[in-house]
């Protein structure tokens, strides 16, 4: 026992001991050796009886005084070994059998003590309760820290979902009204450029629907991110009567937020400029794929079978190019 004297008289006061045993006279000993120390020692004369103690709480730890080889010794251990939160159990047995203490601590005992005459028997007790007592307190504590972060965790995730819900909102609004704005004016260009600020913030918009809905906001799954602007970009350019088919194909891969941002608007930027230069008379394919590459990375492609740069140099005066 590493615990002494002076450790166990450390013990913090008003430590509730129940002694188990079927028989009054060692509890009577062991609540006068105990009550020195600060213990509070109760006396049940039977496992049902303590179970019944235990199951009103206040108990800092159990001594059992009961033959393992009795089913009754047994039944108490595995009662309590069952019970959430039970006080820790020391097994004090008369026999010098090492397979006795083995039985015990495999049933559920924290620690065990053999009765002796003289001191020893009061040292080794009361540090195996300051052990037992201490051992199990700190349990608890850490039990109820680790819940605590938990806790903190799981609303600061809900505040998070919260936070990005609303961004992804307030962003489709953004994007239904430059929409409005778009279908409200005439000059082509300025519907051009309108239209691409759409896909732009779109792209964001996408990018916080995927957090809201991710069990890590610190990473961000490409396949359904990507697919959703592929879904919004192939809406926006449904209506129009020389139609471009876009198809997107990608794994399963999580990246870091922040990347996640660029690439949508890399992708974005690079299809909107293949549907508006790569097929002049209408009608064609893009496609988009995000694939593995040999160095270990993603590669993200776009390609078409359009007409390609004309003279040399691309047309537009948007963020991208394509080629």
């Amino acid at each position: 026992m590493s615990a002494s004297p002076e450790a166990a008289a450390s013990t913090p006061d008003a430590s509730v001991v129940l002694y188990i045993d079927d028989g009054p006279i060692i509890a009577r000993l062991a609540e006068r050796v105990l009550a020195k120390h600060g213990y509070a020692v109760e006396h049940a004369p039977g496992w049902e009886a303590g179970l019944a103690r235990v199951e009103r709480g206040g108990v800092d730890a159990i001594i059992v005084d009961l033959d393992l080889g009795d089913a009754a010794g047994k039944a108490l251990l595995a009662a309590l070994r069952e019970r959430h939160g039970a006080p820790p159990v020391i097994y004090v047995t008369a026999s010098s059998e090492l397979s006795v203490a083995v039985e015990a601590l495999k049933a559920g005992a924290t620690d065990y003590v053999r009765k002796t005459d003289g001191a020893d028997f009061e040292y080794l007790l009361l540090a195996a309760l300051v052990q037992s007592i201490h051992k199990a307190r700190f349990a608890h504590e850490k039990q109820r820290a680790e819940r605590e972060v938990r806790e903190a965790r799981d609303r600061a995730v809900a505040l998070l979902d919260e936070v990005n819900h609303r961004i992804a909102n307030s962003l489709a609004l953004v994007v239904s009204l430059v929409r409005m704005q778009a279908s409200a004016v005439q000059d082509p260009s300025a519907k051009t450029v309108l239209a691409e600020t759409q896909a732009r913030i779109t792209a964001i918009a996408s990018l916080h629907r995927s957090l809201y809905t991710s069990e890590d906001v610190r990473n961000v799954d490409l396949a359904p991110y990507l697919g959703s602007l592929v879904d919004e970009l192939c809406q926006s350019i449904a209506s129009d009567p020389q139609h471009v088919a876009i198809r997107f194909a990608a794994p399963h891969v999580r990246i870091q937020t922040d990347k996640a941002i660029s690439i949508g608007m890399i992708l974005t930027e690079l299809i909107t400029n293949a549907v508006k230069y790569a097929y002049p008379g209408g009608g064609g394919e893009v496609r988009a794929k995000l694939a593995p590459d040999p160095e270990g990375g993603m590669t993200l492609s776009v390609d078409d079978d359009g007409v390609g740069i004309q003279n040399g140099a691309a047309r537009g005066a948007g963020l991208g190019g394509a080629s």
